[in-house]
């Protein structure tokens, strides 16, 4: 029996790394045939794809240098755009306004010089936030209709300490100045955004990976801690005298017996996103204009587009270009995923006039299934290409691929539930860790660090042990 680590994202890649260092060597189980979890990547014909858009910004010394010695970095100024009603806004919109429409433009700041104050602690959810921030006009036109896009739900549905410095809130000097000029300021929470020059993003935990004992396609089916036993779905087992995971906690409760029923609850209603992947690569190198961008069209499924040849060339064959679109679904209380009712609608209206889209229900289980994988795939298309972004006969390489875990729902339930589980898990003896093991809005950096917090002996900035 030795330490067990389940799943090689890059949470459970620091882990086995970290005990390494300090003489615990550990096994690392994956239930898929490759490493790297949400920061792996795989490649088409010469096409290399992340899973969803990744960049480094690990303000932590020690985190950053090990990236660093991992693989050559490239360094990327993150100037994002934006997409509303035919018109390209630098990010973030809400002071980069100069293209739109004068009355448009009108409405914004007018709403926004009269935008309702509040304190911060006295806001009830993120709809109101959004309010207090931007005005009715700006918060309705664009946050309320990404909201709906990247995370499912209505704004109001969500509390608000995830925000932390996600959303930029400038003032009324900068709104305005914004309304009559192009900024070339850079208003991202990081000013400097790092990507692998080869290898796709995965590639920044190269140094963490070498020799580490990672055994793949052994999915888990079951959890016995009192036995300290895992079963694997091929019939195999493990035993262990130290369980460290990194597995979304709703599934860790599925393969636990004699979970009380306060505890599934509270992992059944434990609310995440399912992520489609739309990949496309081209035969020209000119397709992609921007690092990444947003699109507030609610009549397009996709919520953000990024360029992997803009991350780097070595994404891509020479000569040409690529984007990956993502397309995001909330999943409720342990249902299938799902679509608010207004991007319903609008999907419904594209379906009446192309006749190529369909909303279905499955027999006997809860939640929707919105469309199926090929019919997102050719609705991507269809609107990308109708922004002008390319033409059809450009692509040479599309792929859709799903993930059912892409991010935590911050809805106003999850800080009851989420506590409700991992106390339960963690009184079995289960050390859960990374972003679905602890159900946070980690960034890659906060996974990384969280892995390596399994191992308490102290490092210096070169990794070496003190």
């Amino acid at each position: 029996m030795g330490t067990v680590i389940l799943g090689s994202g890059i949470a459970g890649i620091s882990a086995g790394y970290h005990l390494e260092k300090s003489g615990e060597p550990a096994v690392i189980y994956e239930k898929n045939n490759d490493w790297g979890g949400l920061c792996g990547n795989f490649t088409i014909n010469g096409f290399r794809f992340d899973k969803f858009v990744h960049f480094s910004f690990a303000p932590d010394e020690y985190t950053a240098n090990i990236f660093k010695e991992s693989v050559e970095m490239l360094e990327h100024v993150p100037f994002p755009s934006n997409y509303y009603k035919g018109i390209w806004l630098r990010h973030p919109a809400q002071n980069n306004l100069a293209p739109l429409p004068s009355d448009e433009k009108t409405e914004i700041i007018y709403d926004f010089v009269n935008r309702i104050e509040k304190p911060v602690d006295e806001i009830q959810d993120y709809g109101e936030w959004l309010r207090v921030q931007y005005g009715n006009y700006f918060a309705e036109n664009f946050p309320y209709k990404y909201t709906r896009k990247y995370w499912g739900v209505e704004p109001e549905e969500l509390e608000t300490k995830w925000i932390g410095q996600r959303m930029y809130t400038p003032d009324l000097k900068q709104v305005l100045k914004g309304a009559f000029e192009t900024q070339d300021e850079c208003f991202y929470y990081s000013k400097v955004m790092k990507y692998p020059k080869k290898g796709g993003f995965r590639s920044i935990l190269n140094k963490c990976r070498e020799g580490l004992d990672i055994r793949f396609n052994k999915e888990v089916v079951k959890i016995n801690p009192q036995e300290k036993t895992v079963t694997f779905k091929d019939g195999t087992s493990a035993k262990y005298s130290r369980l460290i995971s990194t597995l979304p906690l709703p599934e860790i409760i599925k393969m636990l017996d004699n979970v009380p029923q306060d505890v599934k609850s509270a992992a059944e209603n434990l609310m995440f996103t399912s992520g489609y992947m739309v990949s496309l690569g081209f035969n020209r190198p000119d397709v992609a204009k921007y690092l990444w961008f947003y699109i507030y069209d609610e009549d397009i499924l996709t919520a953000r587009v990024y360029s992997p040849n803009l991350k780097s060339p070595d994404n891509v064959p020479e000569g040409c270009s690529s984007l990956q679109a993502e397309i995001f679904f909330a999943n409720r209380g342990g249902a299938d995923i799902d679509i608010t009712p207004r991007t319903r609608n609008a999907i419904g209206k594209t379906a009446n006039s192309t006749g190529a889209l369909a909303l279905r229900e499955r027999d006997g289980e809860r939640g929707q299934n919105p469309l199926s994988g090929e019919e997102i795939l050719e609705h991507t298309i269809e609107k990308l290409v109708g922004m002008g972004l390319f033409k059809e006969d450009d692509i040479v390489v599309k792929d859709i691929r799903f993930e059912k875990y892409a991010n935590i729902i911050f809805d106003k339930d999850i800080y009851k539930n989420r506590k409700i589980v991992l106390d339960y898990i963690e009184g079995t003896g289960i050390e859960s860790i990374g972003r679905f093991g602890r159900w946070e809005y980690f960034w890659t950096h906060q996974a990384f660090e969280d892995g390596r917090k399994v191992c308490n002996t102290p490092v210096n900035l070169r990794g070496e042990n003190l």
